[in-house]
């Protein structure tokens, strides 16, 4: 007797395979295939040493580890929350005193992944939209759709969002009766994932004051993905929009261990608006009745002890010679190619790379046929963004990481791409300006 068809949820049909999955798969298994695709980490700097020592510290007391052991609670491990409490604090040059917000306000996920998950299901129904940066991080993408959300992209120049377009596409929404389906304006603004910019301090006020001025028969909130905003190369930290609201009430702040310290060891955080905190805390008690404690305990006897401090000093150093061997390698295959450009990224891991309008760069480009066959894979750039106003999408952009890849490999890889790309099109010429990449 033939089965009948499987009924999924509405939810799970809305649900589609992430972009970057077979650009992963490819790199696991095309041998001598370089990829400056996806997003891993430095492999060499993983801290092995601080950990196993942390470990061990940690089930030489047979009680302690016990509780490590144990189940914890859904809200996560106590000491954990005050001690990113006070770093968020410190980081801000705050007191935790002063904070308009506390340790019930604080917490622990499955990575910072799953926070913008509980905060999207706490937030969203179908028909809702969020705004974004555009470019943006495309797996969160994937989440608002699943959830049925529109969403909406504002364009970034080297300052990060452009504020002044925002308030532009807000005004624009109210005058045509959406603005009560605005829900959520979303932010990468430390070494943003893709463009590797951040956003500028005056545009941070700006998009708390756009955030409160057009909450007008429901709050807007700002959702500040700061995942990268340890690793920091140049110039002084920047803070954050979080600690510009004072009343607690129009920022979602989140950050991550995966990226600064290991993602193996998936310990995320958000500090939310007391009034987000309560259902935030009922749906998690749904997915997992709290992240996985054990790394928990890993996660603040790293902090307590120093071992993660050392461990960023030492990571960052190995992001910065990346980073430069990735800008230096750019310059030399493209200096003469006018219409390719980039920005120095300040932190972070990602460098954004915008050819000419004609140099197409989809994943069925020839552009990218061409990568592949020189043995080097990127992503491309418009997995990173929304359809505009008018139904266009950019096609032109890629964004390369140097996370994962070595050294040599970032700038062979670099090489390979170049190559690719002067076999496609002719490009020579000087080139005056390599700013505004994303403008």
């Amino acid at each position: 007797m033939p089965q009948s068809p499987l009924q999924l949820s509405k939810l799970a049909s809305r649900t589609k395979d992430q972009p970057i999955s077979l650009f992963m798969k490819m790199a696991i298994e095309t041998p001598g295939l370089i990829s400056l695709a996806a997003g891993l980490v430095d492999e060499p700097s993983l801290p092995v040493a601080e950990i196993r020592e942390t470990f061990d510290g940690l089930f030489a007391n047979p009680p302690a580890a016990r509780a490590a052991l144990q189940y914890g609670t859904t809200e996560g491990y106590l000491p954990l929350r005050q001690k990113l409490l006070e770093r968020y604090a410190a980081e801000d040059g705050l007191s935790p005193d002063s904070l308009p917000f506390s340790v019930d306000d604080v917490l622990i996920t499955n990575g910072s992944q799953q926070l913008l998950y509980i905060v999207s299901e706490a937030l969203l129904d179908p028909g809702d939209i969020v705004i974004t940066e555009a470019p943006s991080y495309f797996v969160f993408h994937s989440v608002l759709t699943s959830h049925g959300a529109e969403v909406l992209g504002v364009p970034m120049d080297d300052h990060g969002m452009r504020t002044d377009l925002l308030e532009t596409m807000l005004l624009r929404l109210e005058q045509t009766g959406k603005l009560d389906r605005v829900k959520l304006l979303y932010t990468v603004d430390y070494f943003q994932n893709p463009s590797g910019l951040s956003l500028a301090p005056e545009r941070r006020r700006h998009l708390l004051e756009l955030a409160r001025r057009f909450s007008k028969k429901h709050r807007i909130l700002i959702l500040e993905d700061a995942a990268y905003r340890d690793l920091r190369y140049d110039g002084a930290d920047v803070r954050s929009i979080k600690c510009l609201d004072t009343t607690n009430s129009s920022v979602v702040y989140t950050s991550t261990f995966s990226k600064p310290c290991s993602p193996g060891v998936r310990v995320g955080f958000g500090i939310l608006p007391h009034d987000l905190m309560i259902p935030a805390h009922r749906i998690k008690g749904n997915h997992d009745f709290g992240s996985a404690n054990l790394n928990q305990h890993l996660a603040y006897q790293m902090l307590q002890s120093g071992r993660y401090d050392s461990h960023l000093k030492d990571l960052r150093a190995a992001y910065v010679a990346k980073r430069d061997a990735m800008l230096e390698s750019l310059q030399a295959a493209f200096r003469e190619w006018p219409g390719v450009k980039w920005a120095k990224p300040a932190g972070g891991m990602y460098c954004w790379l915008r050819f000419p309008a004609d140099v197409q760069t989809g994943p069925d480009s020839p552009l990218m046929k061409e990568a592949l066959r020189e043995g080097v894979l990127y992503v491309p750039g418009q997995f990173c963004h929304v359809a505009d106003m008018t139904g266009k999408l950019a096609t032109n952009e890629i964004r390369l990481c140097f996370g994962v890849a070595t050294v040599d490999q970032i700038r062979e890889g670099v090489r390979r791409l170049a190559k690719a790309a002067k076999r496609l099109t002719s490009l020579q010429g000087p080139v005056e300006d390599r700013e505004a990449v994303v403008a």
